[in-house]
C-alpha cells in the first residue's frame, strides 16, 4: 500500500512538501468514500429488490438473470460499503471495476451513445482501478488491520 510519500519528489517549491504529505491521505480517503458511496446509492434499490434487474441483465446477455441480478446488487452495494470503509479494498475495487466495464459497454455499444454515454462509467472506472492497484490508502481499515488482499 502506497503512503503517497513526497520526500523523493523534487518540488519547484520545496516548502510545499509538508502540505502535500499532509493532504495526500485525505484526498485518497475522499476519493474512496465518494466512490464507495456512489456505488451504495446505485446499489441500494437493487438490494431492496434483488430480482428487479433480471430483465436488464438478461438483456445484456447475462443469463440466468436470477443469478446475475442479485450479484449485481451485492457488488454495487456491498462493494461500495467496503470501499467506503477501506476494508478488502482491492477485491471490492476489482468487482466494481467489472461492473463499470459492463456499464461502459452498455452505454457505448448497446445504447450506441459512444464516449458521451460512457464517459461517467469511464471516470468511475479510473477511480476503482486506482484502488485495485494501490489499495485503500493510509486512512483505511485495511491499513488499521495491518493486512491487505
Amino acid at each position: 500500500m502506497s503512503d503517497y510519500n513526497t520526500t523523493n519528489t523534487r518540488l519547484i517549491i520545496p516548502g510545499l512538501q509538508g502540505l502535500y504529505a499532509a493532504v495526500a491521505p485525505l484526498t485518497v480517503l475522499y476519493m474512496r468514500v465518494i466512490c464507495g458511496a456512489a456505488f451504495m446509492v446505485h446499489g441500494f434499490p437493487k438490494i431492496m429488490n434483488p430480482m428487479g434487474a433480471v430483465g436488464m441483465v438478461e438483456g445484456l446477455g447475462f443469463t440466468p438473470g436470477w443469478l446475475w441480478s442479485p450479484l449485481l446488487a451485492g457488488t454495487e452495494f456491498l462493494g461500495g460499503l467496503l470501499l467506503v470503509l477501506g476494508l478488502l479494498t482491492r477485491p471490492a475495487a476489482v468487482a466494481t471495476s467489472i461492473v463499470l466495464c459492463v456499464t461502459t459497454y452498455f452505454h457505448w455499444v448497446v445504447q450506441a451513445e459512444g464516449f458521451a454515454g460512457a464517459e461517467k462509467s469511464l471516470l468511475w472506472l479510473g477511480l476503482t482501478l486506482y484502488f485495485a492497484a494501490h489499495g485503500g490508502g493510509r486512512l483505511s481499515l485495511d491499513r488499521a488491520w495491518g493486512k491487505q488482499f
